[in-house]
């Protein structure tokens, strides 16, 4: 955990979020700020920086947590099937476009088309 951290400190409860899914790999909440009518943040339960510092050795937990997307934006309002379905993006580092530095994924999905643009989403 990094004692400044804002979602380090979600997971530890100090700030609340709308959770939608927890388990021991991952919590996942609504984003505060939606780029799409389905908005959601997946984040490890351990700090991470980035996928720039993701290894060989990371394959477990963060194979299980993208396993679980697909149930999760079903569960949530994303449409099934070929005419539906879901984007999931992270962004790595400054040049990346990230903002807050800990892992994390946004799940988006919804009728489209979304408001604004996808270079927003940090």
């Amino acid at each position: 955990m990094s004692a400044n951290c804002i979602f380090c400190k979600i997971v530890k409860g100090d700030i609340p979020a709308k959770i939608v899914h927890q388990d021991e790999d991952c919590i996942v909440f609504q984003d505060i700020n939606p780029s799409a009518p389905v908005h959601l943040l997946m984040i490890p339960r351990h700090h991470v920086v980035s996928m720039q510092e993701v290894g060989a050795e990371d394959h477990g937990w963060l194979g299980r947590m993208m396993a679980k997307v697909p149930a999760i934006a079903l569960e949530n309002g994303c449409n099934p099937g070929p005419n539906g379905g879901f984007r999931i993006v992270t962004n790595s580092g400054h040049d990346g476009g990230q903002e807050v530095h800990h892992l994390h994924f946004h799940i988006l999905g919804g009728k489209r088309p979304w408001k604004g643009s996808m270079a927003a989403i940090a």
